[in-house]
C-alpha cells in the first residue's frame, strides 16, 4: 500500500542534499508540483465532492464542526479535516500532527477515501500557513467561508498583509460559494472578489443578522428571522460561528427550522470553551491562541453562571483562576505581553506555565508573557505564580478554586500532544488531566 510517511521521509532527505539558499528560491514552486502530484496520484478527489473552505483566524474549528453536523443531520454524508480532528461519514480520529492543515500527499489521501467512502462534502480548515505552502492547489473549492481577521502568524509571514493575503487565496480560487462575515472590519478584503453567490452574516448587518441575543455561561440565546435558537454555546463568538453555520446550510438549502435542533443539541465543540466541571466550581478548557480570543473568553467567564441559555449576565465577585502560558520556537513573541496584560485585567489568580515550547526556553516565553503584567500592577488586584511543569500548574489551580469560582485553562484545546525540544511531541491532555485529577480527589 502507498505510504505518504515514506514520500514525506524521501522529499525531507532531498532538502537536506539542497543548499538553504536555493531551496528557498524554488520553494513555491516545489511546494506547488507536490501539491498538484498529490492531487494526480489520489486522481483528483475534490472534483467529486462539494468541498467547504473555512479560513479566518479565529473559529475555524468550530464552524467546520458545526458545519458537518448540520449536513449530516440533512442526510449529507461528510468528510471533515481540522484542527479537532478527522473524520469520514461515521468515522472519527484526532488530529496529531500539530498542523492543522495536513501535507499535501496526506490531504488528497483524506478526501480520496471520503470519495470512497460515498460522502458528498468535505469541510476544511484552510489555513494561511497551509495556503503559504501551496497545500490548497489541486482542490476545486466549492465554497469559502471567512470568519473574522486578527493579527497572527507574523513571524512566519514576514507581515500583516502577507498574512492576509494568503488567506484571500482561498476566495480567489472559489468561483461558486462564498460567506462572509458583514460585522468584521477586514470584511472588503474578502467580500469583494466575484463569486456566484455570496451570503453575509453578522450581528449587526448581512443577509443572516442575529437579534434579541442573550449570553450566559450556560449557553447563548438568538433569534434569526423570528427563528429564536436557545444553545449551550457560550459567548457572542459562538453566535456569530453559528451564523457562519447557518449561512452555509442556507447555500445547500438547510433551512433555519431544519438547523434549529441540530445546534441546541450541540452541548460543547472539544477543547472550544469546553465545560469539564461545571460544580461546586466551574474548569474551563479553551483554545484561545489570539488576544482577542483570550479577552472574549475571559470576558464570558467573567458573567454569572447560570442554569440555562438565556439567562440575564450579572457581575459576580466569584473568582476567576487561570492557567495560562505562549507558543514557543519564536511564533508570534508580540502576543505574550498581551496575553499578561489581558489576564492581568481579568483574572483574580493566574498561574503562568509551559505550553508549546519547542527549542526556547520555558522560562523565558513565561517572563515575556509576565512583562505584560507591569501596567496592572497600580490598577487590579491579582495574584501570580509561575509553574513550569503544566500538569503541576492545572493541579494547583484546581486546589485553589472554591465554590463558585471559575478555572480556566487557555492555549492548547483539545490537543493530544505538547510539542518540546529535539522536535519530539509528548502526549497531553488538559482534559484528561483534569478529569484525572477530579476523580482521583
Amino acid at each position: 500500500m502507498f505510504k505518504e510517511g515514506i514520500i514525506d521521509k524521501t522529499l525531507f532527505q532531498i532538502k537536506r542534499l539542497i543548499p538553504k539558499s536555493v531551496f528557498n528560491f524554488f520553494q513555491p514552486a516545489y511546494h506547488s508540483i507536490l501539491a498538484y502530484l498529490g492531487a494526480a496520484f489520489y486522481g483528483f478527489p475534490s472534483k467529486k465532492l462539494k468541498i467547504i473552505g473555512v479560513t479566518g483566524t479565529k473559529g475555524k474549528s468550530t464552524v467546520v464542526y458545526l458545519t458537518a453536523k448540520l449536513l449530516e443531520a440533512s442526510g449529507k454524508s461528510v468528510g471533515s479535516c481540522g484542527s479537532l480532528g478527522f473524520k469520514i461519514k461515521e468515522k472519527e480520529w484526532p488530529n496529531t500532527l500539530k498542523m492543522t492543515m495536513p501535507g499535501r500527499f496526506r490531504l488528497q489521501k483524506l478526501m480520496s477515501e471520503a470519495v470512497k467512502a460515498g460522502c458528498e462534502y468535505f469541510i476544511l480548515e484552510v489555513t494561511s500557513e497551509g495556503i503559504k505552502q501551496k497545500r490548497h492547489l489541486g482542490i476545486q473549492f466549492d465554497c469559502a467561508v471567512f470568519t473574522n481577521l486578527h493579527k497572527e502568524h507574523i513571524e512566519s509571514h514576514g507581515s500583516f498583509e502577507n498574512y492576509y493575503r494568503a488567506k484571500q487565496e482561498l476566495f480567489k480560487r472559489t468561483k461558486n460559494t462564498h460567506v462572509i462575515n458583514a460585522d468584521d472590519p477586514n470584511t472588503k478584503l474578502f467580500g469583494d472578489f466575484p463569486a456566484k453567490h455570496k451570503i453575509f452574516y453578522g450581528l449587526t448587518k448581512g443577509d443572516m443578522v442575529a437579534s434579541n441575543i442573550k449570553l450566559s455561561n450556560a449557553g447563548s440565546s438568538f433569534e434569526v428571522y423570528g427563528m429564536v435558537y436557545n444553545t449551550y454555546l457560550a459567548g457572542q463568538f459562538n453566535v456569530m460561528n453559528m451564523l457562519a453555520v447557518l449561512s452555509v446550510g442556507a447555500i445547500y438549502k438547510i433551512d433555519l427550522p431544519s438547523a434549529k435542533p441540530v445546534l441546541e443539541s450541540v452541548e460543547f465543540i472539544p477543547g472550544r470553551m469546553e465545560f469539564i466541571q461545571r460544580k461546586p466550581f466551574e474548569v474551563v478548557v479553551d483554545y484561545a491562541h489570539t488576544p482577542d480570543s483570550l479577552e472574549q473568553v475571559y470576558r464570558t467567564l467573567k458573567k454569572s453562571p447560570s442554569t440555562s441559555p438565556g439567562t440575564p449576565i450579572t457581575q459576580i465577585s466569584h473568582k476567576l483562576i487561570c492557567v495560562i502560558g505562549a507558543a514557543g520556537g519564536g511564533r508570534d513573541k508580540w502576543k505574550r505581553p498581551e496575553f499578561g496584560r489581558i489576564a492581568a485585567e481579568y483574572c483574580d489568580e493566574i498561574i503562568l506555565t509551559n505550553e508549546d515550547p519547542y527549542d526556547e526556553n520555558p522560562d523565558s516565553i513565561i517572563n515575556d508573557i509576565q512583562k505584560g503584567f507591569l501596567s496592572k500592577f497600580s490598577i487590579f488586584n491579582f495574584q501570580f505564580s509561575k509553574i513550569i511543569d503544566r500538569k503541576e500548574a492545572i493541579q494547583k489551580a484546581l486546589i485553589l478554586a472554591q465554590e463558585g469560582d471559575t478555572v480556566i485553562i487557555t492555549g492548547k484545546g483539545s490537543e493530544t500532544s505538547m510539542a518540546v525540544s529535539g522536535n519530539k511531541k509528548i502526549p497531553w491532555s488538559d482534559k484528561n488531566i483534569v478529569i484525572d485529577y477530579i476523580n482521583f480527589k
